[in-house]
């Protein structure tokens, strides 16, 4: 596909064209929801910045990939013919979750979002995640979303949690636990 301008002055008036053709208004559940989805790619973008060589990098790219047909799917409301989300793609996640957890073990208490450079790019990614989850539940209130989207994002918010984790534990970083008995000083 190529693309000769990256400006089209169609939403000069506040609307933004969907892959089927129709016109929404910018700031309708829909758009916000792709927005969303198109926000968190750009997080674990900078993530890949820190992960360099780690293997987890390779994994990040390929959700990446997972987001860009997501948030094609969001832009594609009714019967638009395009690549969506499957069971296949979730399964995925739930054995990188497991990879996971394999390496840095049960989590046992709460623990502070943070660490080391890569690790908290894979925190803060996971919040946004979280809120595009959100608001493709905001979406569904109000016209349809292809199940598994759902679905995807909210195991894609655990396994970033996860590798997270395990990104600080590969960089010798220990985690912060959450402290409830400390009190204002």
């Amino acid at each position: 596909m190529r693309i000769s301008k990256v400006y089209t002055r169609g939403g000069d008036r506040g609307t933004t064209g969907l892959v089927d053709g129709s016109r929404v208004r910018k700031d309708s559940e829909r758009v916000e929801a792709y927005g969303e989805v198109d926000e968190l790619g750009a997080h674990l973008g900078a993530a890949l910045v820190y992960l360099g060589n780690d293997p987890l990098a390779a994994q990040v790219r390929e959700l990446q990939n997972d987001l860009f047909i997501l948030a094609c799917d969001l832009a594609s409301p009714g019967s638009a013919q395009v690549p969506r989300i499957t069971a296949e793609h979730t399964r995925r996640l739930e054995a990188w979750i497991d990879q996971g957890v394999d390496e840095v073990g049960p989590l046992e208490e709460f623990v502070l979002r943070g660490g080391g450079p890569a690790g908290a790019a894979l925190h803060l990614a996971c919040t946004v995640c979280r809120r595009a989850e959100r608001q493709g539940f905001r979406l569904e209130a109000v016209e349809p979303v292809h199940p598994e989207t759902l679905i995807y994002l909210n195991r894609l918010g655990d396994l970033l949690f996860v590798m997270a984790r395990v990104a600080n534990r590969r960089a010798g970083v220990g985690e912060a636990r959450a402290d409830f008995r400390r009190s204002p000083a």
